[in-house]
Parts: structure tokens; sequence; C-alpha cells
């Protein structure tokens, strides 16, 4: 299914440039004939590949997911920044050593079941992230998105209050010109108290397609979800599906394989709602949504555009 360019030209132009499009991360092979024009190595290309990605009219902004499994090295982010255009702004996930409640990550087998001690701990956070980015990727550094997996309940877990509680003392040491957003798997999570906190250190709600979460057109129905001057949302999965039967069934991601409509109305209706508040909106799609985040990008754009 290839992707006809002069139409995605088209697209971008009508659409107003506060709603950016882009996929949870790019290095796919799979791509080529849809967004790649050559093919790549299967390692040692990532930054050629940006380069290529970011060529692609309607995309303005991209999820570095790799960043979630360790703060990427000044290198690394130097040639991603060399690869951009200028102002071409990234969602950027953080190391999940300040997301992780207790270990449970086969990274962490002989610290299975421990709390860790680098739980929101916004020092980390500034040292080992903030600065980096400031140093060697600040135009290009967009909101940095804070994906807490599911978290159990029970003594040795944390209830909606108390995670509302510990969102509010990390935020508040952090700085305030940054872009933050919180991503929750935790569907009790989404309280009043918790947007509260959001809304008072200005940061944004993710609006997430997951297994186990609300559909993102119900969270957008809840009240004063929208925190922030700024929307992100990630449609990740079909909720019910696992990530694991995702992959099974949706690689090589070179066309779409289960569509959606629901998912895409509530992309579109929430870019609708950014336009009409004013403010940007970044909308990351994964392969694993509908078997293409390109060709889904297309859809939801036609939908936006029209």
């Amino acid at each position: 299914m290839p992707i006809d360019r002069a139409e995605a030209e088209t697209l971008r132009a009508t659409i107003p440039s506060a709603i950016h499009f882009g996929t949870s991360t790019w290095n796919y092979p799979g791509w080529r004939g849809l967004i790649y024009e050559r093919d790549y190595p299967a390692a040692g290309a990532s930054a050629k590949m940006l380069a290529e990605y970011a060529r692609f009219p309607l995309f303005t902004t991209v999820g570095i997911d790799s960043s979630f499994y360790g703060p990427p090295t000044a290198k690394t982010l130097a040639s991603y920044a060399a690869a951009l255009p200028p102002g071409f702004r990234c969602v950027s996930k953080v190391w999940d050593r300040l997301t992780v409640h207790t270990f449970s990550d086969a990274r962490e087998k002989q610290r299975a079941g421990e709390r860790n001690p680098d739980f929101l701990n916004p020092d980390l956070f500034l040292s080992d992230v903030y600065e980096l980015y400031q140093q060697h990727f600040a135009e290009h550094a967009g909101p940095f998105v804070f994906e807490f997996q599911a978290i159990a309940r029970g003594p040795d877990g944390l209830g909606p209050q108390a995670f509302a509680d510990a969102l509010d003392t990390f935020f508040n040491r952090l700085p305030r010109e940054g872009q933050y957003a919180v991503e929750v798997r935790n569907a009790e999570f989404l309280t009043p108290p918790y947007f509260a906190v959001l809304r008072e250190h200005g940061v944004s709600h993710v609006f997430n397609s997951w297994t186990r979460m609300p559909p993102i057109g119900l969270q957008l129905d809840l009240p004063g979800v929208i925190t922030s001057d700024f929307v992100v949302s990630r449609a990740l999965l079909r909720p019910g599906r696992s990530y694991s039967e995702a992959v099974r069934a949706f690689a090589p991601y070179d066309r779409i394989q289960d569509p959606n409509p629901a998912l895409r109305t509530d992309l579109a209706t929430l870019a609708k709602t950014a336009l009409s508040l004013r403010i940007p909106a970044y909308l990351i799609v994964n392969n694993r949504a509908e078997g293409s985040a390109p060709l889904t990008i297309m859809e939801v754009a036609r939908m936006v555009a029209a």
C-alpha cells in the first residue's frame, strides 16, 4: 500500500501546524516503499533513517522510545540533532529507572519484587536525562513522557491518591520550562487529584490507547483531562490486545491489518479539541495499533483535514 507523497504534502499544507503527527520510533525496515526509499542495515543506521523519516511531509514529530531503557548518550543525541530539520521536536520516553515502582522486568531479575529506590527521583532525572538533553538536544526536545507501567495494588503497591501525591512532590522539583507528560497504565489512577496535580504543574496527561486502559475517546470525556498548554497522545494497542499478540500479527508493519475506525475518530477528535483550545498536539502512533503507523496517520490526517 504505497503512500501518495503528493497527497501527504497536501494534507500537511491543509492541517494547522500545531498538529504534530509522528510514529512511535522509526527503525522499521518494513517501511521501505512507504517512508524509506532505500534499504537500511539492521543496525547502525538510526540517524540516517531518522533524516529520511523527517523528510516525509506529514511527520513533524517522532517518539524516541529507546530512551525508556536508558538515557541516550551524548553522541546519539548529537547524531539525531544533526539529522533533524530546525524546529522538529521529539517526544522522548523517560528512563524507566524513574517510573518503575517495583522491579519486575527481566532486566532486573536479581531485584525482582524489590521497591525501586529511584522511583520519581528528581535529582536523577535532572542529572541523567534533562541536562543531557539541554546540552545536546535542546532545539529538538519536546515533551518528556513518564510512562508508568501497571502498578500493583496492595501493601507494596501504590493507590491513586498516593500516586498523585508522589507526582506532586516530583514535579515540584523540576524546571518549569520543561515540557512533561504522564502516561499511566492503571485506569483507577484517572482521578480528580491526579488531574489536579498535573494541572498545577502544567504537565500533560498522555491519552493512550493500551491493553487495559479505556479508549482515548473515553479519556477525553473525563472532567478536567486537558491539564497543560499542549496535548500528547500515544496510540499503542487496541484495548484488550497484548503487545506480543500485536507483534506476531502485524510485523513487518507494511500495511494496515486491523482497521480501528474508533481509534482514528478519537485521534481526530483530540486534534480538533487541541485546535479549539489553540494548543499544540503531539499525536504519536505505534505500528501495533492497526499494523502500520504511517498508514494509520494518513487515515487520521485525512479526517482532520476534512
